[in-house]
């Protein structure tokens, strides 16, 4: 069966002040997506859709794209605001992308089986791979689950440089997803207690959170062509509203009663949230290149 990787790589990367998803943090020069690409081809994924912007499309298909079309078959699909369903315009003032629900849509055409959903920015580890990727080939049980969820302990997703939001997952009695709630502004207080500063609500650090891995059947199309008009209608004239994946898979297990296995995994989280982030992240590389989780150098003769 053919498993793909859509990674979703449009972000503008407003908090870190570049194209993060571009920037070299490897000891050869690799960006942190090569990473998840190598985990996820070592999991058993032979197919990597990224979703970027036409006005860098270029310079990814050049750096990025051919170091890793020896290895996978790559494909890549383009998030513009215009991409919209048919009678709704871009509102004026809107210069954000429509949010992560959007880049999956826009891979449609892309997709025809099986497919986990990542962020580029983000280190995620090789067994969190090997985890999505066992559910969606069947190997993990859970016959009549429709989705799944990597999700990470709170504590292990915090930036040391400024807040974070988070989606906390409540779960059910059998470990399914109950609720997706977004909680924004998390960080440490000056005791050292993780908070939301918008809801200042507490939180223990053993929550389970999503990071955007998330491992869907192709249903999950039909499922954002019939929210995304909606979400225009009632939001899109907010220039910050998103269409966010938490959001959407929140409503299909209130109002379809869809079942979303979260799959706890044991690797440890990392990411490029803000510049101040970036030494941490290409510390943490190194430290897995000696353990010999990585060669030197990815993707390259």
């Amino acid at each position: 069966m053919s498993l793909t990787l859509i990674i979703m790589a449009a972000g503008m990367g407003s908090r870190y002040g570049s194209l993060k998803q571009m920037d070299p943090l490897g000891p050869g020069g690799e960006i942190m997506l090569e990473y998840s690409v190598h985990d996820a081809l070592k999991a058993g994924f032979n197919r990597v859709v990224f979703v970027i912007r036409r006005s860098f499309q270029k310079e990814f298909e050049t750096i990025i794209a051919e170091r890793i079309r020896p290895s996978a078959e790559t494909v890549c699909v383009c998030q513009e605001l215009d991409i919209l369903p048919r009678g709704f315009c871009v509102p004026e003032g809107r210069e954000k992308p429509w949010g992560t629900g959007h880049a999956v849509l826009v891979c449609r055409e892309a997709v025809d089986g099986p497919f986990a959903v990542i962020n580029a920015d983000d280190y995620y580890g090789p067994a969190s791979f090997q985890i999505a990727a066992d559910f969606l080939l069947g190997r993990s049980g859970g016959d009549g689950d429709d989705y799944a969820l990597v999700a990470y302990p709170l504590e292990r997703t915090l930036s040391e440089h400024g807040h974070v939001s988070r989606a906390v997952c409540l779960l059910d009695e059998t470990f399914h997803l109950a609720r997706v709630v977004e909680h924004k502004k998390i960080g440490r207080d000056g005791m050292g207690v993780i908070r939301s500063g918008e809801e200042d609500a507490a939180f223990n650090g053993d929550e389970l959170v999503s990071m955007n891995f998330w491992a869907f059947q192709p249903s999950f199309f039909s499922a954002l062509e019939r929210a995304f008009p909606v979400f225009l209608m009632e939001k899109g004239g907010d220039p910050k509203s998103e269409f966010l994946i938490p959001e959407i898979v929140d409503g299909l297990i209130r109002r379809e009663g869809k079942r979303v296995r979260v799959l706890p995994t044991p690797d440890t989280w990392f990411g490029v949230t803000y510049r101040e982030d970036r030494e941490s992240a290409i510390n943490k590389i190194r430290s897995l290149v000696k353990e010999g989780v990585y060669p030197e150098t990815l993707f390259r003769a």
